[in-house]
């Protein structure tokens, strides 16, 4: 299946700038909810006579993980976003500058690294083979110990069953790997892979990297500058294993080592117990 990765409609183009429906994008600001100085509020609309990419207007990133380089995420607050009216975007990412915008729902560090790795996922042209090459390739595979393996520029591997894998490999690659004891694993700059299930695992390396554990008791490692996105998870209730806790770290090798696993247990984070991950 392929999917369009923009989520707008063109209704006029002007002078190098895009007249344009809504766009669903991410936005990060710091502790308060400000952006360079300016107050935002959750639920509300702002507006500005004119926009121009890195010069006015209010920004946002349609890729989620690219929030990340405008505001890291020790001190940070995520949102969705939904920007109108005057369109500007940056060549080099996929920044967007608007005339309009408004605030929609905090979603925090967990919902930009779930939101970023569905996006690689997607955007992916799948053939149906579990082994793929190339430009936004995708490989999908589904079963106990089922294995699923892509390479090239946003690429997406996607696993789902008992210790299933999944492993992609490229600029914004993105893996996700779905299934008790699976494993995920994402090499290149801007890479993610998530890990959802119990006893999950999630490995990333490259720079500005992400592994995030999702699932009950999952971890997480990482090679030196990539993010570590590790949660905490309570017993089963009825319903789901409930999140008590969410942790963002990156890997320096003092505090937190390369290729060191790692999960956060009673709001602490630890070195994983290999025994735990059948290994």
């Amino acid at each position: 299946m392929g999917i369009n990765t923009r989520y707008y409609i063109y209704t006029e183009i002007v002078r190098g700038e895009e007249m344009e429906t809504k766009i669903k994008s991410y936005k990060g600001f710091d502790e308060n909810l400000k952006c360079r100085g300016f107050q935002y509020e959750i639920g509300k609309e702002y507006e500005e006579p004119d926009a121009a990419a890195c010069q006015k207007g209010f920004h946002a990133c349609e890729d989620p993980i690219e929030t990340f380089g405008h505001y890291p995420p020790a001190m940070s607050r995520y949102c969705e976003v939904e920007q109108n009216g005057k369109i500007s975007r940056d060549s080099d990412d996929s920044k967007v500058a608007s005339s309009k915008i408004k605030i929609g729902a905090e979603i925090g560090i967990k919902g930009i690294i779930e939101a970023g790795v569905k996006l690689r996922i997607e955007r992916c042209t799948y053939s149906g083979e579990s082994v793929t090459t190339g430009y936004q390739a995708g490989a999908q595979a589904t079963g106990d110990q089922a294995g699923a393996q892509a390479t090239g520029n946003q690429a997406g591997a996607q696993a789902t069953g008992y210790q299933a894998g999944a492993q992609a490999t490229g600029y914004q690659a993105g893996a996700q790997a779905t299934g008790n004891q699976a494993g995920a694993q994402a090499t290149g700059d801007q890479a993610g892979a998530q890990a959802t299930g119990d006893y999950g695992s999630a490995f990333a390396d490259g720079t500005d990297a992400v592994a995030s554990a999702i699932g009950y008791k999952c971890r997480a490692k990482g090679t030196l500058g990539t993010m570590l996105v590790l949660i905490e998870r309570g017993d089963f209730d009825g319903k789901v294993c409930p999140i008590i806790g969410i942790k963002t770290v990156r890997v320096d090798d003092k505090d937190i080592k390369s290729g060191v696993w790692y999960v956060l247990e009673d709001g602490e984070i630890k070195e994983a117990n290999d025994e735990d991950y059948g290994g």
